[in-house]
């Protein structure tokens, strides 16, 4: 098994002192004292283990860093780390102090952040700024460090999650990310990978489960994708320093969960993350759930600079281009993108099969389609595995997956227009089959597999469906023929509700 290293023998020869930081690319690594701060990854390293840091103190940190020696006011570190918050000092005491701590300031006489009485904070230690590339010998004749696939596109919207996995991830060791089909879990988990590769001595590795079907092949698969001869043992694994990204899990949960738990244990060292719509609910496992794009609301429509900033939009829009040169957003335009996105929930995949029809139909022509939104959204990505290509296809796949109970509770429930609570579930969908006491399980399942989403507020639990998925169940609601029933049944509890409503106010 050979896997590409660390030369211990590359120096740091190229390398330039400063006092003060200036014109840091990307891939520059900020050193000082024990610590390495890669830039680009937003990860501190001591030696190998990264430190738990969070995001605010990561920028104030960033500020001093880039101007070591030299005193940085309170209000100008403040403006800069809060740009568009007030915060009071005390905030920023907490941020410099917890700084401190995971430095271990002070400790055998290395001093790195100080205090200027009425002036700031400077940040006082030798600094020495490495170019990435410089870290790392590559020798030609190993296998590249990792598998995983270029990327064509940048990435959208996704930096709050992605600096948050590339921190939490060397420290947790095992995270699984958690969302509905089109919602761009592979997407952040490669992101990930790519900005990890260079904390991982022995490299980077993607195992993608999309491609076969049965639960058996799993460890086989994995040898396959790792470049291990058929039939070697995984506890092989137990020495490396590496990351796998075991992606499209959920049809092979069992097999992987338990998979997951003997490597972790095994290899103490490696570290897994995991995409699926559904948890593996392994031992030690960390769940992250992938939202959506954000969706500029009604009230953001007042210029084009104010909706693209909003992710969703700038998604739609850069795919547009690719697509149709020259396509520019105007302000006559905004409403139909924010209705064209909010229709398809900010699910990137969706978005992305919209603006692929932008040549064909404009945008007026998109937004009037949206009620047809599964025979709109069929132009894919032939290169894709075929539940990938559509957003029809992806649905498709997670509702064959559901048992037949699961799959008449999620028809059932799409006569719901709004958010619903268990209580107005029992009574419109229960029957003989469906029993009232069964059916906060199959809401809980029907969660879990990222079907429907969990809502919590004043204490009330209320489930709610994405527009896509409810078109999808609606549909096959009509197909099965009960449509008309459980319309009737959806109208007759909403009219006792309101009866009920206008009789405790005469009671109060």
């Amino acid at each position: 098994m050979q896997w590409r290293r660390w030369n211990p023998h590359v120096g740091f020869q190229h390398v330039n002192c400063m006092n003060s930081l200036t014109d840091l690319h990307s891939d520059t690594v900020l050193r000082f004292g024990p610590f390495a701060f890669h830039l680009q990854q937003r990860l501190i390293l001591d030696g190998e283990r990264a430190l738990r840091m969070g995001g605010r103190a990561l920028d104030i940190l960033q500020v001093l860093v880039e101007q070591a020696g030299r005193v940085v006011g309170k209000d100008q570190l403040i403006a800069q780390v809060w740009p568009t918050s007030v915060v009071e000092e005390i905030n920023l005491r907490v941020h410099i102090a917890a700084l401190r701590r995971a430095l271990g300031d002070g400790q055998n006489g290395q001093r790195y952040i100080i205090n200027v009485p009425q002036q700031g904070y400077s940040f006082v230690a030798p600094v020495v700024q490495v170019p990435a590339s410089t870290l790392v010998a590559v020798e030609t004749s190993l296998p590249p460090q990792h598998n995983l696939p270029a990327r064509l596109t940048p990435v959208t919207g996704r930096d709050s999650v992605v600096g948050s996995l590339v921190r939490q991830l060397p420290v947790r060791r095992q995270m699984t990310l958690v969302g509905p089909g089109g919602v761009g879990k592979t997407t952040v988990a490669l992101r990930v990978a790519e900005l990890l590769l260079q904390h991982y001595r022995d490299g980077v590795w993607r195992v993608d489960f999309a491609t076969i079907d049965d639960p058996a092949r799993v460890v086989e698969h994995v040898q396959c994708s790792l470049g291990l001869a058929a039939g070697t043992n995984l506890a092989e694994l137990a020495p490396q320093h590496a990351l796998l990204v075991l992606d499209n899990c959920e049809h092979v949960l069992e097999r992987c969960a338990r998979l997951v738990e003997q490597l972790l244990q095994a290899a103490p060292r490696l570290s897994i993350l995991v995409t699926s719509r559904e948890p593996l609910q392994a031992a030690g496992e960390t769940v992250q759930r992938v939202s959506p794009l954000v969706v500029p609301p009604a009230s953001a429509l007042h210029s084009v600079e104010q909706v693209m900033s909003y992710s969703a939009v700038q998604l739609f829009v850069s795919r547009a281009r690719a697509r149709q040169q020259g396509f520019t957003l105007r302000e006559q335009d905004l409403k139909a993108v924010r209705e064209i996105c909010r229709r398809l929930d900010g699910l990137p995949l969706a978005i992305e099969l919209a603006a692929a029809q932008i040549d064909a139909l404009a945008l007026v022509g998109l937004q009037a389609q949206l009620d047809n939104c599964f025979e709109l959204l069929t132009q894919g990505r032939r290169t894709a595995v075929p539940r990938h290509q559509t957003l029809k296809a992806a649905l498709d796949w997670s509702y064959d997956k559901l048992s037949n109970r699961e799959q008449t509770v999620l028809q059932r429930l799409a006569v719901f227009k709004m958010s619903f609570t268990l209580d107005a579930a029992i009574g419109v969908i229960s029957c003989a089959v469906l029993r009232p006491a069964q059916l906060l399980a199959l809401l809980e399942r029907l969660v879990a597999k990222s079907l429907l989403s969990l809502e919590q507020a004043n204490g009330c639990v209320r489930y709610r469906f994405l527009h896509t998925t409810r078109s999808y169940a609606l549909e096959k609601l009509a197909h099965s023929g009960c449509l008309r029933v459980f319309e009737v049944r959806h109208a007759h509890h909403i009219s006792g509700a309101r009866r009920m409503s206008r009789a405790l106010e005469v009671v109060e």
